[in-house]
């Protein structure tokens, strides 16, 4: 191998025993020169044995640094902190649960060499199963938790679209927010600091907010799904539960700081392409609707129907309570029809469960902060 450029890789740890030698154990194997790499590892104030872990791996390889941040208030503020010492000409971000391919550098840098005016190139995202026997490890794995191309139409190499001018909620916060997540992306250092990008350190969204930066200045991202890296996921629901809270919770700030206009866009998640307009409404913010949100408004229909039926007996109303539970039926059948094909099949009702608790906390994050930012956030469904 030729001569390469100096690159830094920067991740972020708080209480990562359970899988931060795993990652270890595959940067190593990654084809580039040792002698052109440093690892900062930037420790949030971990409580278990995550730090001695880090100094152990450091006696070995000095190109291992370790920035301690007590007291750290989130992840952005963990990596602004590791920048500060970042000798390299690339920044690659990975979290301390991946799993990075042997290929990841060197697929990441050829598309930087080809247009200077990539400021970000990002990579797919797969699942990494520590216990074959955990169930959440196989939910989030058949979900595709985490993965770039299918959040976005299952999208093919190659440039994210440029950043609208005057963007709408749905293309900060909902299902046209291209960014790329920092468990796999890498940055051109030059790039942010000709803009003096840095992450936000609030508790979620900073890599959604750097993404926005760049790419509202006019710097271009690419997708390039071959520097893949697989994802150690969450042990448990209510580990997962936390995540999808803060994913919801993220996106009333993103749109209080980028969109200007003030409106409810409502999109129309259940048809085709999920068509959108603009609701005249004094305040910002989405509303999804889609097979989630349409079984509960149809079965509180045949509740309330029911009820009425009940006191006054009209053959409207039977009517009425027998449609509502049929699009009740037929909307729940939607949401859930997916897991059908998930093995084991004998876990279906487990695999629904975990799709129904996690699709509620994305939509409880959307609603968390809104008598903070007076944003409404009804996130997508699943």
């Amino acid at each position: 191998m030729g001569k390469v450029p100096f690159i830094s890789i920067i991740i972020p740890v708080k209480n990562f025993e359970r899988t931060i030698e795993k990652t270890f154990e595959y940067l190593l194997n990654i084809n580039y020169p040792h002698d052109s790499w440093e690892w900062i590892i930037a420790d949030g104030g971990s409580t278990d044995k995550t730090i001695e872990i880090i100094k152990n791996w450091q006696k070995r390889y000095p190109f291992i640094k370790l920035v301690e941040v007590p007291n750290c208030p989130s992840p952005g503020f963990a990596r602004n902190k590791a920048l500060e010492s970042a000798g390299g000409e690339y920044l690659f971000f990975t979290d301390a649960d991946c799993a990075p391919d042997k290929n990841w550098i060197n697929e990441m840098l050829k598309h930087f060499q080809k247009d200077e005016k990539i400021a970000a190139v990002g990579g797919e995202v797969f699942t990494l199963k520590v216990d074959p026997n955990n169930m959440v490890e196989a939910w989030c794995q058949h979900f595709r938790f985490n993965m770039v191309s299918p959040r976005y139409g299952f999208i093919q190499e190659g440039y994210y679209p440029e950043f609208p001018k005057d963007p709408r909620p749905s293309d900060i916060g909902g299902h046209k927010g291209y960014f790329f997540g920092t468990c796999n992306v890498a940055y051109r250092k030059a790039a942010l600091h000709k803009i003096g990008a840095k992450f936000w350190e609030r508790p979620t969204g900073e890599d959604m907010n750097l993404s926005y930066e760049c790419r509202s200045s006019g710097f271009k991202f690419y997708f390039a799904p071959k520097a893949k890296v697989d994802h150690m996921h969450r042990a448990d629901i209510k580990a997962l539960r936390k995540v999808w809270v803060t994913y919801g919770q993220a996106h009333l700030p993103l749109i209080d700081k980028y969109v200007k206009k003030k409106g409810l866009e409502v999109i129309l998640q259940f048809l085709k392409n999920s068509p959108s307009f603009i609701l005249p409404f004094p305040l910002k913010g989405f509303v999804y609707i889609g097979n989630f949100h349409l079984l509960h408004l149809f079965f509180l229909i045949f509740i309330i129907v029911g009820g009425l039926n009940f006191v006054f007996s009209s053959l409207w109303l039977k009517f009425l309570e027998s449609a509502a539970f049929l699009f009740t039926i037929y909307f729940a059948y939607q949401y859930v029809k997916w897991n059908f094909g998930m093995e084991p099949k004998n876990k279906f009702w487990i695999w629904c469960k975990m799709e129904y608790l996690t699709n509620l906390s994305f939509i409880q994050g959307g609603l968390k902060d809104f008598w903070k930012y007076k944003i409404l956030c009804i996130e997508p469904s699943f």
